[in-house]
């Protein structure tokens, strides 16, 4: 329900406190606790590949967690059928490395100031952001960080 732009919020509730309203891939796998001991495990594979997503991307912790769903799901269904493990493993990261190539293939480099604040709109689902971004990249440029808080 929160993957892309018609991405929409959910209400989490919270132990102490009012409920939360997000549609951030990250909050949510960390809120979701099953009583389930081998379901609850599950779930924090999902949530730590939501979490080193947003580590390493900042975003896109929604689709990741999709994928995981998927690869997972099929994955015990091959494995059940009788397929090997280790060969669906090796299948994966052979899909992975093409998949990566071909991104890397038809990546196109976000260097204008336009396309930065684009591509920060997106991201952050506000236009004025994205234009904060690519003003604020302009003055750190490439290798430089941005900080972004919350006004008091």
């Amino acid at each position: 329900v929160t993957l892309g732009p018609k991405g929409r919020n959910v209400v989490l509730e919270k132990a102490f406190g009012s409920p939360l309203i997000t549609n951030d891939g990250v909050t949510i796998a960390k809120e979701i606790e099953l009583e389930d001991h081998f379901e609850n495990m599950g779930a924090k594979l999902v949530s730590e590949v939501a979490s080193k997503t947003n580590d390493i991307a900042g975003d896109g912790t929604t689709t990741a967690t999709v994928l995981t769903q998927a690869i997972v799901r099929e994955g015990l269904k091959n494995v059940t059928a009788g397929a090997n493990p280790i060969g669906i493993r090796r299948g994966i990261e052979l899909a992975t490395k093409t998949a990566v190539e071909e991104l890397k293939a038809i990546a196109q480099p976000v260097t204008d100031k336009a396309a930065i604040a684009q591509v920060a709109a997106v991201s952050s689902r506000s236009e004025k952001v994205g234009e904060y971004i690519s003003e604020a990249m302009e003055r750190v440029g490439n290798d430089g960080v941005i900080t972004i808080e919350k006004s008091r």
